[in-house]
């Protein structure tokens, strides 16, 4: 934290170590949620007894996880219990990041009644829980905060960006591909002044790109390269009918795409909440609802028209993942643990909008004032050339 303040002046060490404790408190509660129910944590934490050397899970997905409690559990002697909390203070850091990154791009706090919005964001309940365990969301989420990091300043941040992709691309893939082509589509059409050389070696980096891990990322979906939409139809039909099956159930099958995003984004309300888990689920989302009702303004769109690089970056990741995640969510309960890893996106590209609609009102203000001020100074010059005529 303090080699964090070094580097940034604005950085409240006090709220990220209230953070800290705040985000082990949640690691406690899904330790103790562990106990008493079912848990892939114990599956991920039991893989080791099933390899022979620790290369033998190094591979995208599910097993990556396997892959970095392998050494921790079979050399360094970890507990299950040690495995939860490590990965619940690796959750933290993407906390961290994704604070520091809103902060840095930022000019005002943006408030909500009074509050300050960034930290309000940090402090979500459902944020916290989901990425306090040993599984995919604490790695992901801190994977996608370190490439986020990065590349926000890609030349000093090299390390920042290699982990964090490193990281997705061995859980997810694709979302790792959508952070690249949402941060092409933000070089190439964000507002900074970039020579137009590199915006088309950025364009041809990502048609290069595309073509290099095409055939892979549609093999780890589970779709043939050779009929991609058809086996995407089957593929997510399967899908609907596994994630209907373990409870909680949507039918998102018949729904428009309107529909599919407003239940991805903002379901369970209090109307679908089936416990108390849920009516905190609810009220953050009616939160989610609120932040989104700020964005419904003409000035949005000439906004988004000239944002920055990173705010394009945000908003074409969230809404690429929230589009191809509908496709295959039908279950809350994965739809709620899904969405916690992409909703800082889209209300960074909110509060950025607020701070931009906040730097404009000062804008119109300060011309105010001046044209008063300047009209003040003509009356007077009119006034004392009046009294020089007249020989007073």
């Amino acid at each position: 934290m303090n080699n964090l303040q070094k580097e940034h002046k604005w950085l409240k060490a006090g709220l990220l170590n209230q953070m800290y404790w705040y985000h082990m408190f949640f690691g406690l509660v899904y330790w103790t949620y562990s106990q008493f129910n079912r848990s892939d944590s114990v599956m991920y934490f039991r893989s080791y007894e099933h390899y022979r050397n620790w290369f033998d899970a190094f591979e995208p997905g599910t097993l990556f996880i396997e892959w970095v409690n392998y050494p921790f559990a079979k050399w360094l002697g970890f507990n299950y219990d040690m495995m939860m909390f490590f990965s619940t203070w690796v959750g933290f850091w993407g906390f961290v990041y994704f604070y520091c990154f809103m902060k840095e791009n930022l000019r005002f706090n943006p408030k909500f009644e009074g509050w300050d919005a960034i930290t309000i964001f940090m402090f979500l309940p459902n944020m916290h829980f989901w990425t306090a365990s040993l599984g995919k969301g604490a790695y992901i989420f801190a994977g996608l905060a370190f490439l986020t990091y990065g590349l926000s300043w890609p030349g000093k941040r090299i390390f920042h960006m290699v982990l964090g992709g490193f990281i997705c691309y061995m859980i997810r893939p694709h979302i790792l591909f959508a952070v690249l082509i949402g941060m092409g589509v933000g070089f190439i059409l964000g507002r900074e002044k970039v020579p137009m050389y590199q915006k088309y070696l950025a364009a041809a980096a990502g048609i290069v790109i595309s073509i290099l891990v095409y055939d892979k990322l549609l093999l780890y979906l589970g779709f043939d390269p050779n009929n991609v939409m058809q086996s995407f139809e089957e593929e997510t039909e399967l899908n609907a009918q596994r994630l209907q099956a373990a409870g909680s159930a949507v039918d998102m099958t018949s729904y428009s795409l309107p529909m599919k995003l407003f239940t991805f984004w903002f379901r369970p309300l209090f109307v679908d909440s089936p416990n108390a888990l849920g009516l905190v689920v609810s009220l953050e989302n009616a939160l989610y609802i609120y932040m989104f009702s700020k964005i419904f303004k003409k000035s949005f769109i000439d906004y988004i028209s000239i944002a920055p690089a990173m705010v394009k970056m945000s908003a074409v990741v969230f809404v690429s993942i929230s589009i191809s995640m509908t496709f295959v969510m039908s279950n809350l309960g994965i739809i709620i643990r899904q969405k916690s890893q992409i909703m800082y996106y889209m209300l960074f590209v909110i509060v950025a909008f607020m701070d931009w609609e906040k730097t404009n009102r000062i804008k119109k203000r300060a011309e105010i004032y001046n044209r008063i001020v300047e009209r003040e100074r003509r009356e007077r010059e009119e006034v004392a050339v009046g009294i020089v005529g007249s020989g007073e």
